[in-house]
Order: structure tokens, then sequence, then C-alpha cells
């Protein structure tokens, strides 16, 4: 009987063959001669014999009648996938299909074995993780990092050399870590460069890459995809993307991003990703400042699109918001309502299989990431691939994401508006009355936050392909934050025991002109730090909360994949859930940069009932951690409420301000984050 965890060494060394030698106790795969490629079958003996010196461990692969894989061959092993593309998706779908499809471990190995060295690199990775997180057989699998297998993904080009350097010549134990440039995609002549620390912070591309194999567009089995309120955790993970991204710019003295409303304008920001594919062999292409969308007519990807689709569809969807029901594929009306209008609309807009009408209001948010990924050769005349919007691993380090993403959430928001205002008796927690609030470091001053520059050592040599073995680091810099406790006193006068659900946010206090910002505007901006339950006895309650246990984040050892360092047993519940945890916002990241002078926010906490808003189900080791952006692995989302309540509509009527706002079980309290230019290294 085949050993699960021996599928996990299918992801090291993507461009190697698959019987060469993988894992920290050197291990080969025993591959059947009619297994091997036509370049390796001739000589099969000659080259199994080599990969098979020095080995510990040898692992048998059964012959087995392999599955048609001629659609998931169709894609070259040397092009580049996008999950954005949908003759890509309809590919990875197939594969899915046939891993998710074979009868036993055993069986999954074999296919897996011959598949590795036949389809595409990225795509197998894809396509074997989404299948090992939904095999009821292999979902305790503990996924290693993507940064780890294509870590050129993540890192400055030129780093590549000296890392194959320092594995060829020094020996496993005397290798000293590759210091990867902090600034290596632009100068300060350009302004966007200076949000370099969040756009290319590999803790939250992973995140992007993460959420994506969690929540996949397209499968065979409708229940990988169809995932509780998976449309509203789409526009509610991005839209606090965007939320992030802006506090971020306040903290660099720069404006709200601006949407890219006009598909026709200009596109002014440029990138350079100085990054290169391994798998393709080639340079991610560029995107020279005031790059303009064309039509599209790219044959190998079979995409034949014009820029007057992506307006058709979008016009479509706001004729839908306005008129408040979307028309299904057999003609009948879905009422976009206050409980699933968000959602119907998430699985509309992003598009994935769930939408309601694919071939009438189309596929406006993937396609945009297309037409924009491929700016620079719309017809494929140079014959260069797509850019780094094109990549869901690499797309969040180009500044028109944000511009792109800025766009869909204000269609998002234009359902939103024609929500009714929650009234004061829908917001208020009778009895319950928040009466002070303190947020401070460990021996640090009251409400004043504090961040800095922080340099971690992240291992790849998993993904260092025909080099030495043993390991091999890569130090980068990125932002980190004291750890700090929220402080909250709580008045009871119910005369009973009650529960509680703790909403935490913040928000900049100030616009870009200095000026205290209006409500409706900063709640565009309010950004969810935790949400957690809690029994408040009658009277006076104090609460304290840790900001390391936000259900927001992950902490570094699960966003880097460091399955050695505090991870739970494999036989424990815990342990089943581990992979699931891989997804969730870096908790280095968990609060923006701010200012040397100081970032002026709004902390806002309220508590609501939690007899109203909880959702019963057993959660007990079910990665329920970081469940505001990821939601929980099999179960419901763990909150009834709109996702971003109590600020996911606009605000009622005399509530101009957030002052204004608040009613007795919610408070605010003034913080400052200010940012020191120092750096630190990381303990591990």
């Amino acid at each position: 009987m085949a050993d699960k965890n021996n599928l996990l060494l299918l992801f090291e060394h993507p461009n190697e063959p698959v019987f060469l030698s993988k894992g920290k106790k050197p291990t080969v795969f025993d591959v059947p001669d009619s297994f091997l490629t036509d370049r390796y079958r001739p000589i099969s003996n000659e080259v199994q014999t080599r990969a098979g010196e020095n080995v510990e461990q040898r692992i048998p692969v059964r012959e087995i009648s392999v599955p048609d894989l001629r659609i998931p061959m169709s894609l070259g092993r040397n092009e580049n996938f996008s999950l954005f593309i949908p003759r890509h998706r309809r590919i990875a779908g197939r594969l899915i299909d046939i891993f998710m499809n074979m009868r036993s471990v055993e069986d999954l190995q074999s296919v897996a074995v011959y598949a590795r060295d036949r389809v595409n690199p990225v795509l197998f990775n894809y396509a074997l993780s989404v299948a090992l997180l939904h095999r009821p057989d292999t979902q305790n699998l503990d996924l290693p990092a993507f940064s780890q297998m294509f870590p050129e993904r993540f890192v400055d080009s030129q780093v590549f050399r000296q890392l194959r350097e320092e594995s060829f010549v020094v020996s496993s134990g005397s290798r000293m870590p590759i210091v990867i440039p902090r600034d290596y995609t632009a100068s300060d002549l350009d302004p966007e460069h200076r949000l370099w620390y969040f756009r290319e912070d590999m803790g939250i591309n992973l995140h992007h890459w993460h959420w994506h194999l969690v929540y996949p567009f397209e499968a065979a089995d409708r229940s990988i995809v169809a995932k509780d309120r998976r449309g509203e955790l789409f526009y509610y993970m991005h839209e606090q993307i965007i939320a992030r991204y802006n506090m971020e710019r306040f903290s660099n003295n720069l404006a709200r991003v601006q949407p890219f409303n006009n598909l026709r304008d200009p596109i002014t920001e440029g990138y350079f990703p100085k990054m290169d594919s391994l798998v393709a062999s080639r340079a991610w292409p560029p995107r020279f400042d005031n790059t303009r969308l064309g039509d599209l007519n790219r044959e190998a990807d079979q995409i034949n699109l014009e820029i007057g689709d992506l307006e058709r569809w979008r016009d479509r969807i706001l004729e839908a918001i306005h008129q408040k029901f979307v028309v299904n594929e057999t003609g009948q009306r879905i009422e976009l309502d206050e409980a699933t209008g968000i959602d119907t609309l998430g699985n509309m807009v992003e598009a994935s299989i769930l939408s309601p009408n694919s071939s009438f209001y189309g596929d406006l948010h993937n396609n945009g990431h297309i037409f924009i990924s491929y700016a620079h050769d719309i017809n494929s005349k140079h014959l260069e691939s797509f850019g780094v919007m094109g990549d869901s691993s690499t797309a969040m380090r180009d500044p028109v994401f944000y511009r792109w993403h800025a766009y869909i959430d204000r269609i998002f928001q234009e359902h939103k508006s024609r929500l009714s205002a929650y009234t004061e008796p829908q917001l208020n927690y009778s009895g319950i009355s928040i009466t002070g609030i303190q947020v401070a470091t460990n021996g640090g001053q009251p409400n004043v936050l504090t961040t800095f520059w922080q340099q971690s050592d992240l291992n790849l040599s998993r993904g260092l392909d025909f080099v030495p073995r043993g390991n091999v680091f890569a130090r980068f810099t990125h932002l980190q934050h004291l750890p700090f406790t929220y402080t909250i006193n709580v008045q009871n006068d119910s005369g009973a025991m009650r529960f509680g659900y703790v909403r935490i946010f913040i928000a900049p206090k100030n616009d870009e002109r200095g000026q205290p910002m209006q409500l409706r505007e900063q709640r565009l901006m309010m950004v969810e730090l935790d949400k957690f339950a809690a029994q408040l006895n009658p009277g006076p309650n104090t609460l304290r909360r840790r900001s390391t246990e936000s259900s927001v984040t992950i902490p570094f050892e699960r966003t880097f994949r460091n399955l050695d360092a505090n991870r739970p047993a494999d036989n424990t519940p815990e342990g089943l859930e581990f992979n699931f945890c891989g997804c969730g916002w870096p908790q280095n990241m968990l609060i923006p940069k701010g200012l040397p002078e100081g970032l002026p926010c709004d902390l806002f906490i309220m508590i609501s009932n939690y007899e109203n808003d909880r959702v019963d189900q057993q959660l007990t080791g079910r990665c329920s951690d970081a469940a505001s952006y990821c939601g929980v692995k099999d179960r419901l989302y763990p909150d009834r409420r709109s996702m971003g309540y109590p600020f996911d509509r606009v605000p009622r009527t005399g509530a101009e301000r957030l002052a204004n706002f608040l009613t007795p079980n919610m408070s605010i309290v003034d913080v400052t984050i200010r940012h020191e230019n120092r750096t630190v290294q990381r303990q591990n």
C-alpha cells in the first residue's frame, strides 16, 4: 500500500525528471520503463541506476493503465500557466478530475508520476495541490509552500546565480544565506515604488495564490468549487486587500488608488518585474508607462476578445444591480437581496463555474487580468507570454492590480449602496456597553503601535533544479510590528450572562488632504483586524486579546509552510486541518507601516449578539483561526452577518462621522501607528 506522504516528493525540483533523488532523506521513485518519457526510455537502466546511487529510500511505482492525458498535455511544458485564461482553467479542471477520480493513493501516485514529466510543471503543482486538498484520503497532507517549489516567482532573478554557486561550491552545512535586495524593481523616481514592501511581499503573494488554491474557479466535481459563501468571500477578501493597500498608501504620503474606470485610458503605471520564469525559460515581460489595452487575438490560448466585451459584461452586471436581480441561463430571475445578493454577484463577477449565467454576464474579473497581462503583446506578434497580472502568485506585485480591483470593488459597492442602512436597533446589543478600550505593546506607550523592518531566511533548495542537494537559504526583508494586546472593558447590565461577538477594525482618521474622513469614505478603508466570541458575565468585564490570535492572519510558519516548525501532530484533528491553514493573511502584515511621525487611526470595536450571529457547527480542529478571509474547511462561514459588518453598507442618515455611528455596544479609540526605519534579524 502506497504511503500518501510520498506524493509530496513529487512537488520538489519541478523541472527535473521524476526519477531523480528527492527529499531530505535521499529518495527515488522506481519508475516503470513505460512511464518514462521518450528521451529516457531507451536508456532507462543507465539513468535510473545513476539516480539510485547513494539513496536511502526507494518508492515502488505500480504500472497501471493511465487515463487519457491529451487535454492536460495540450499545454506545453515550457509555456506559462494562468488560472485566468479560460482554456488553461479547463485544462486544469480536467487534470484535477483525473487526480480526484483515482481509486486509491497508490493509483494516484502512479498517475501523478506518469503525468509529472509530461504536463506543465505549474499546472501539475496546481492540479495535484487542489486534488490533495479535497480528496478524503489525502486532505491531511501538508502541502509545501508554492514559494519553495517556484522561488523564481517571488525573488530577484539575479539571486539565482548566487544560489546555484553557493549550492555547487559550498557544502550543505557551511552555506550562507543569499540576501535579496530590498529595492530591485524600481527607483525612488517612481512614487509607486514606495509600496514595494507590500506589493512584493512574499507572504501576501502566497496568500493570494493559496486562496485561489482553496477556492478554485473550475472542477468537474462542483463541490470543490461550491463552498459556502464563496462569491461573497471573493468580494470581501479583495475588498480588504484594497482597504489595506490604501492604508499603506497613506503610510507613504500617497493618495488612495484610482480605480481603472475607463478601460480605454492608458495605464499610467509601468511595471518591470525583474524576474524569470524558469518553467518557460523567459523573463516575465514588463509593461511600460502609459500602455493601453487592446483587443486580444491570441490564437494559441484561444483568446479572441475585444475591450467592448469587457464593457458589455460590466454594463450587464450594473444593469442587474440596478434592477436588483440577475437572469440565469433558463431565464429565471435570481433576486440580489440583502442575504445572498453579494454571493451571487461575487460568483458572477469573478467568474467561476458558479456564475448563474456566464454566457450573458461573461468573465469580467478574470479577463480583465488577461487584457492587462497581454497589453504589451496583444496579438502575439512578439511571441511574448503574459505579464505578472496573468498569474495569481505574481499579480499583486503590479500596481495596476490594485487599480483593477478598486474598479471591481466599485461594482460590488454599487450593489451594497442600494441596500438599506443598518438601523440603530439592528446595530445595538441591549444591555451591553463598551466602557473603555486600550491597545498596547509589551511595555510600550498605550495606543501606539510600532512597525519596523525584519529579515527572515527561507529555504529555497526544493525549487532549485539540477544543483547539489542540501539547504540553501535566501534572506528577504519584510515589514514587521511589535505584538500588541487589546484590553476591552465591557459592562453587562442585562442581569444575565451573555455571549458577544467582538469585531475589531482600524481605519485612518484623515483623508489624503489631512481632513477628517466622512464615514461614507472611511467605511471603505475599514481593515478587519480580528473577530472572536466572548463570554460576558453580569456587571463589569475585562476582555484581553493578543494580536497574534487574529482571525485574519496566520503565523510565519504557516505562510511559508515550514513543515518542521510548530506543526500539529499528524494524528490530531488539528493536523488534519493544517493544510487549509495555509490560507490566511500573513501575521507580519496585520497592521500598515504607518509614518515616522505616526499615522493617526480610529480603532473601532463592536460587540454584537453572538446568539444572533453564530453558526451552529462543530469547529474543533477545523482551522478556523484565519476564517475572516478564508472561511473554514468543509464548514459554513462562522458568522451569519454579512462580511465586513457593520461597515458593508452605507451609514444611516445622521451618521456622517464614525462618532455619530456608534451605539453603546461600540467604541472607538485614537491609535497612532509609528514606523521605525530599523532592521532586525528574525530569530528562528
